[in-house]
């Protein structure tokens, strides 16, 4: 929920999506809840997914264009490097508790 949290300080911030609302923030809010709601020892790996989604995406158009680093270092404003922050911070937590727990729940079935 985190890394939604921080699309939307960016969104807010007037960081430029190529849709409205960010299809970040959506996917990022149903895949929090479906993780928190859902009873399969497999959901928390939907968590891991998103997280390692977004991270690569954030890289992917750092390389490209500069965006995600740019709104990191201050193009955006305050607001962009705190959503960003935000957003990086949560999809790493996502990203690691996931998996952790996705190895829990398997070992535990086994």
């Amino acid at each position: 929920m985190a890394g939604a949290i921080g699309i939307a300080m960016l969104w807010a911030s007037g960081v430029e999506f190529p849709f409205y609302p960010p299809p970040g923030l959506l996917i990022l809010a149903i895949g929090a809840a479906f993780v928190g709601l859902a009873k399969w020892a497999w959901a928390p790996s939907v968590g891991a997914f998103l997280g390692l989604f977004v991270i690569v995406g954030f890289v992917l158009s750092s390389v490209v264009s500069g965006a995600g680093t740019g709104n990191l270092t201050g193009d955006a404003g305050i607001g962009g490097v705190i959503g960003t922050a935000i957003q990086l911070v949560g999809v790493l937590v996502a990203l690691v508790a996931g998996s952790v727990a996705a190895r829990q729940e398997y070992r535990a079935t086994r």
